[in-house]
């Protein structure tokens, strides 16, 4: 991870406060990593493009451009956005009005007013590449995910595609990295800034080891650059362009887009404040579908986070392992006899005390961990998250179903019928935690220190779902619980959304 810190906006807000951009860069930069720390996110390096590593592999990478052929000299106009520090066509602007009244041009997509440019820049033979990023596109079809963008980078290609301008004037823009060579220019801040994708991983020496095997996520209001102007930058410099670019979609808020201008914005410190990190981690990855934009709401998260984690899984952890329920605080013995393995769950009738039902529970659990696998590794969290909570309100269902309260522990049938439904369903949980350890890392932890699975038992590659229905021992069996330390997930109350409905009620309704 890192930050973007070049660019006439960065100049121009650091002008505005009365600092200089390296103070202003540094500031905001800490910010982005306490949000990141604060959010339980980890990283393998920040990188920051004001860093001189990077500095080195933007040189190097616009001597590799020179060097091949694919930049020259020219006069440039048109439509210029400085906070999306990009030009736009006609087909992507609106007439507007400005505060003094004054008509103006913005951009559709950001509302950002634009202004006419015209400068003598660097320029990338962007046309000469159509050939060579549709050929790069047709031969691996899931390079850019989900499918709709691919679609979409494949339309753009077919309409015109007018060379790029890859420098600004340095009378204008001061900071940023000037071109190598020319110090009347500096490097246009978009080149500069995807280049931190090859400074990161060792470039121009040691970045073999990991290119082009990488995946960049982005979010869809940059896939243009992501997916049409670096791949071309990439062969250009004779380099692959990236195995996969993953792109997500857009937050709204009650079905509007998040603005400063109408007071929408939500700030992810005060949701963690709100729902805990896990809470609202476990709601953005469960909600968010990455080919379309999703609708934010407070009660949407209490909803869902209450349903999912404190009563379907929390209260699942809680019955199962309560004292009454479990007083040797033990992972539970498996009996055979009670839960005979059958191939097909309608063989189960007369057999045991397990049902159909119950069959169907240990199927959807054992081939649990392959679908989630599956689905991370497609980008496809909330799909793996969906399974897991289905998973665990079947086990819900099991557990319910057969009411272990009820059951007489004096007779020893009785018993073994008891101690067979707690391995079960204790089974479920420990699969559970394991597979949401990425996503709520706290309450897996928690869990899974609660059932005494140990650091070296929690990974996927060694899951393995209640062995002794196979015949086969499970080290769990006959081990004592971990400590208990409350309730797994606190359920939300009405407290944290009353409040922020009553700040939007003070709102005015024009900025609603």
């Amino acid at each position: 991870s890192g930050t973007d810190e070049h660019g006439l906006k960065i100049q121009q807000a650091a002008a505005a406060a009365g600092t200089s951009p390296a103070e202003l860069c540094e500031r905001v930069s800490g910010l982005f990593r306490q949000a990141l720390t604060q959010a339980g996110v980890a990283y393998t390096d920040f990188t920051r493009t004001s860093e001189p590593r990077h500095q080195r592999a933007v040189r190097h990478f616009w001597g590799a451009l020179r060097d091949g052929g694919v930049l020259y000299k020219g006069a440039y106009e048109g439509w210029y956005c400085t906070p999306e520090e990009s030009f736009l066509p006609e087909s992507q602007l609106a007439e507007h009005t400005d505060a003094q009244g004054r008509p103006c041009k913005v951009s559709l997509e950001t509302g950002h007013e634009v202004h006419w440019t015209k400068e003598e820049n660097y320029m990338f033979r962007l046309s000469a590449f159509r050939d060579p990023l549709q050929n790069w596109l047709r031969d691996n079809p899931r390079a850019i995910f989900p499918d709709p963008f691919y679609q979409c980078v494949l339309r753009w290609l077919d309409e015109d595609l007018p060379d790029l301008s890859v420098s600004r004037e340095r009378s204008r823009l001061q900071w940023g990295i000037p071109v190598p060579s020319d110090p009347t220019q500096t490097i246009y801040v978009w080149v500069d800034a995807l280049v931190n994708y090859l400074s990161v991983v060792g470039y121009p020496e040691s970045h073999g080891t990991w290119w082009p095997a990488v995946h960049h996520v982005v979010g869809k209001d940059i896939l243009k650059f992501h997916a049409l102007y670096w791949p071309a930058l990439l062969l250009a410099a004779g380099l692959e362009p990236p195995e996969r670019i993953l792109v997500h979609s857009h937050w709204t808020v009650r079905g509007q887009k998040m603005s400063k201008s109408l007071g929408n914005v939500v700030d992810p410190s005060v949701c963690v404040g709100q729902y805990g990190v896990d809470g609202f981690r476990y709601f953005l990855l469960r909600q968010g579908v990455p080919e379309r934009d999703c609708d934010y709401y407070d009660e949407k998260v209490v909803k869902l986070v209450n349903s999912e984690l404190a009563d379907a899984l929390g209260g699942l952890l809680n019955r199962s392992t309560a004292p009454s329920i479990n007083p040797s605080n033990t992972y539970p013995c498996f009996s055979e006899p009670c839960f005979p393995k059958v191939l097909d769950s309608r063989e189960a009738k007369g057999t045991g005390r397990a049902c159909a039902e119950d069959y169907e529970l240990v199927a959807a659990v054992a081939s649990l961990s392959a679908k989630v696998d599956s689905y991370f590794q497609s980008f496809q969290i909330y799909k793996a998250l969906e399974c897991i909570a289905q998973c665990v309100r079947q086990t819900n269902g099991f557990f319910q179903r057969h009411r272990p309260w009820k059951l007489d522990r004096r007779d020893a049938a009785e018993q073994l019928w008891l101690d067979t439904i707690l391995h079960v369903t204790l089974e479920c949980l420990r699969v559970y935690g394991t597979l949401l350890q990425p996503v709520v890392p706290h309450m897996a932890d928690k869990l899974l220190s609660r059932l005494a699975v140990g650091p070296g038992e929690r990974g996927l590659s060694g899951l393995i779902f209640l062995a002794r229905y196979d015949g086969k021992p499970c080290p769990f069996e006959g081990r004592r619980l971990g400590p208990d330390t409350g309730i797994l997930f606190n359920r939300l109350g009405k407290l944290e959304t009353t409040k922020k409905r009553k700040q939007e009620a003070q709102v005015p309704d024009k900025q609603l």
